[in-house]
């Protein structure tokens, strides 16, 4: 297969990929796989194949084809090439809670200055990079990166990166608990789709919708997180966006155990619980073990819950993901509370403190911890934050 040839099969496949085709694009991009002799072909259709199956949640076919990609790259012998694979392949790993792999494949791409496409992928790096610190709760640096991928968005007039931003802020200020901010950020991420989106991908509508439903729960606003959660829910449906499914059934089952109605949330619980093992996002597994538990706890079901934070706690410490751990020991010292269980409370108060620490989760001004509760936090230009209070 020649080079035009190659071209107008990559292109088959994505006219195919964007009506919802999906199998039958993958079907011809991998025939051009196998059949093309153009190097730089190769590399666009491993590219096409890297995205799909992102979007699908297939991680480790992401990852297989990421690594396929780098060998293609080194076999152009061209920096740009070279360094959207290894961004690539910090994105697979990303996907898959490799959060110390993304990492250092980001910082490979940043020390491999081609020309402008690889300025222009600074922002990707930068944002990848950001949301592993998140997921290893390292949150002045997770905020270093995002503000640095938003500064490449601006300069680079990158509509689309600096919705992907807006919306891993939302899920930054979710976490510490400044739901203004939290809800602020997938808004923003709205306009820009709105405002710019006619041609982009509903992925980025979807997203927007997601974020902002995972803000109004926490704000309590139950019937508005319940309207942008069903929207972004059907089109993660009409797209086969497996990852997004199994995050909106996990809003959608937080929103009934917000109205207190475990019964409608533990089954939402489990479906989530099934899509997230079967594509790898372990992330996401102890964010539904954590949903399981306060269920169980609502019930009194006591040793239930201990359980899940058991499940829970093991994932957490494989990924390194202290905030999971300090909302597991926080749990505990309530369940152990309750159960006037004294050596194994003051066990989980001390880990609760230590977690703290580790994180450096106070306020520089005030000395209370962040994250306790809802809190108005500024940061200042050394990622450092305190209460705007």
């Amino acid at each position: 297969m020649g080079q035009d040839q190659t071209k107008q099969q990559i292109e088959k496949g994505l006219h195919l990929y964007q009506s919802n085709q999906t199998e039958k694009a993958l079907r011809v991009w991998m025939r051009v796989l196998e059949k093309s002799a153009d190097p730089a072909g190769r590399f666009r259709v491993l590219g096409c194949l890297i995205t799909a199956h992102a979007e699908m949640g297939r991680y480790k076919d992401m990852l297989k084809f990421a690594v396929v990609q780098i060998d293609t790259a080194r076999e152009l012998e061209d920096p740009d090439y070279l360094t959207e694979s290894y961004l690539n392949l910090a994105r697979s790993n990303e996907k898959l809670c490799e959060f110390q792999k993304t990492i250092s494949y980001c910082k490979t791409c940043l020390n491999m200055q081609g020309t402008t496409v690889s300025l222009q992928l600074n922002g990707q790096v930068s944002l990848s990079m950001g949301n592993a610190f998140l997921g290893l709760s390292i949150f002045q640096k997770a905020l270093e990166c995002f503000e640095k991928a938003l500064r490449y968005a601006h300069n680079n007039d990158d509509k689309m990166l600096e919705c992907r931003v807006c919306c891993s802020l939302g899920n930054f200020y979710a976490q510490i608990k400044d739901f203004e901010k939290a809800l602020f950020f997938p808004c923003k991420a709205a306009e820009l789709v709105n405002d710019y989106g006619k041609g982009w991908s509903l992925k980025y509508r979807a997203m927007s919708q997601y974020h902002m439903a995972v803000a109004y729960r926490k704000l309590g606003r139950l019937a508005d997180a319940m309207d942008c959660c069903e929207e972004s829910m059907k089109i993660a449906l009409q797209h086969g966006d497996r990852p997004l499914q199994a995050l909106c059934l996990l809003c959608f089952a937080d929103i009934h155990r917000s109205r207190r109605d475990v019964q409608t949330a533990f089954p939402r619980y489990d479906s989530s619980m099934s899509i997230m093992t079967e594509i790898g996002n372990r992330l996401g597994l102890i964010q539904v073990l954590l949903g399981v538990t306060k269920c169980w706890m609502i019930q009194k079901e006591l040793d239930k819950a201990l359980e899940s934070i058991e499940k829970a706690q093991e994932l957490a410490e494989g990924l390194g993901n202290k905030l999971g751990l300090l909302k597991l020991h926080c749990l505990c010292e309530r369940i152990y509370r309750t159960k006037g269980q004294q050596r194994e409370l003051r066990d989980h108060v001390v880990k609760f403190h230590e977690c703290v620490e580790e994180m450096e989760l106070y306020c520089g001004m005030c000395g209370e911890s962040i994250g306790e509760k809802n809190n108005q936090l500024q940061a200042l230009p050394c990622s450092h934050f305190f209460h705007l209070k």
